[in-house]
């Protein structure tokens, strides 16, 4: 099958198409790009699609079947449309003693929606996460995977406030927030140039480090065999 009937039958464009066989081509093994691949599929269509699936397959010479086996098993890939935001409210075990699940039900209440699902006017999508990996600043969302530290339900208001209003968020230890789209081509391998502006390790993360070598402790050698 040639490449045009290939874009016509799979409904992305070519540059797109010319993307997947980039990403797959920065591997030994190609099928070792079909993270990042879907992460573009994403990033194009806004969520993960027959066509996008089918692509992925035919560029890496699999089955449309191990695509998706792959795309259902990671949380990170959405089978419906995703909003301009995603936002990740923690609910596991200390998040939530510190407050997370107080500021998922209150942005449930304050944008009316639900678990998964994104508002009317297609700016936030609101989603519980059991671990967003930054237990030293619970309770902590996440907006496109950037962290927002120490929230309260007020400042989490604010936060979606700010974003639908279309105002310059930015994340507490990294850049600027950009849409969801802009993240998922940054995860697919192309740069959006802001990593200058973080991430960074944050002081509560740095603690163990600083007393660590306060004490001069190291660990341990692996002895040679």
């Amino acid at each position: 099958m040639s490449a045009d009937n290939s874009i016509e039958r799979a409904g992305l464009d070519e540059k797109t198409w010319g993307e997947l066989r980039e990403i797959a081509a920065r591997y030994p093994e190609a099928r070792s790009g079909l993270l990042p691949m879907l992460h573009l599929v994403q990033s194009v269509e806004g969520r993960i699609t027959p066509e996008g699936i089918e692509a992925c397959a035919e560029v890496l010479g699999i089955s449309a079947a191990e695509v998706n086996g792959v795309a259902t098993f990671y949380t990170m890939y959405k089978r419906k449309p995703v909003g301009d935001y995603h936002v990740g409210v923690c609910t596991n075990t200390l998040c939530a003693v510190m407050g997370g699940d107080l500021i998922f039900e209150r942005l449930k209440d304050h944008l009316d929606v639900g678990n998964d699902e994104t508002t009317e006017d297609g700016k936030i999508t609101l989603e519980h996460v059991e671990c967003n990996a930054a237990c030293d600043y619970a309770p902590v969302m996440m907006v496109n995977w950037e962290f927002m530290d120490n929230q309260t339900p007020e400042s989490a208001v604010r936060v979606v406030d700010d974003l639908r209003a279309g105002k310059e968020v930015h994340s507490t230890r990294g850049p600027r927030l950009c849409t969801w789209r802009e993240a998922e081509r940054v995860l697919a391998g192309f740069p959006d140039d802001r990593a200058d502006e973080g991430p960074a390790a944050g002081p509560a993360s740095l603690v163990g480090l600083k007393v660590a070598r306060e004490k001069g402790w190291t660990a341990p050698e692996v002895e040679k065999k």
